[in-house]
């Protein structure tokens, strides 16, 4: 079971509450979260700590007592349970988490116009090929986002993150047998492609080395 917890980060806004939470996480997340500038950022970063927090206590943890430790791109694994593996990420007035028991990679984005020459430099011909079949301006640009957060999500399965051109993979959308696939070479392993759009105006992707069969959920974090 692979499971992804959402939060609104807005409501962080309340310092009250903004303490209140940030005194639940580790003192590498609350460092991680004192060096941002912006309060947008303080909020994003600390919601993706407290969805992670909400992740953990299903297996019995919480963030605030576990030991990270590092892969060579620099993704975050837990120290003493090397098979809980998990994906953080944030955009906007949303932070997620996916949990589970295989590697994996998640990624959520801000709909917005205006950003289809990133797809154009960065994309393979067939995602932009499939990209532009959409019927109009608004669903080129949303299907840009979901190819966007997949490869995204991809790159984080992998453990090699931006080191990986975005450009030597491809996300296969095939909508007549309703199937994605990622198109590589980066090794023999197939990995799977979950979407998400139950939040109005983002899309979220995540990506892990499962079969299709696998159940996905996700979950709203209220206090």
């Amino acid at each position: 079971m692979i499971y992804t917890y959402y939060i609104n980060v807005a409501q962080f806004e309340d310092e009250a509450l903004f303490r209140d939470k940030l005194k639940l996480l580790s003192p590498y997340r609350q460092q991680k979260i004192a060096i941002l500038k912006h309060d947008k950022d303080k909020n994003r970063s600390l919601g993706a700590g407290i969805a992670l927090d909400h992740a953990l206590e299903t297996y019995g943890l919480r963030e605030k007592s576990i030991e990270y430790e590092f892969g060579e791109w620099g993704k975050p694994f837990l120290k003493y349970h090397p098979n809980i593996h998990f994906s953080l990420s944030h955009s906007g007035d949303y932070a997620i988490c996916s949990i589970g028991d295989k590697a994996m990679g998640n990624d959520i984005e801000l709909i917005k116009p205006g950003r289809l020459k990133v797809a154009d430099r960065f994309f393979a011909r067939e995602e932009l090929v499939w990209m532009y079949a959409a019927q109009n301006e608004a669903g080129i640009t949303d299907r840009m986002f979901r190819i966007w957060t997949m490869k995204e999500s991809f790159l984080k399965a992998t453990g090699k993150g931006i080191s990986l051109p975005l450009g030597n993979f491809s996300v296969i959308v095939d909508e007549e047998k309703n199937k994605i696939h990622v198109k590589h070479t980066f090794n023999a392993k197939y990995y799977y492609m979950k979407e998400y759009s139950e939040l109005d105006g983002y899309r979220v992707a995540v990506c892990c080395e499962e079969s299709r069969d696998a159940a996905y959920s996700m979950i709203p974090i209220v206090f």
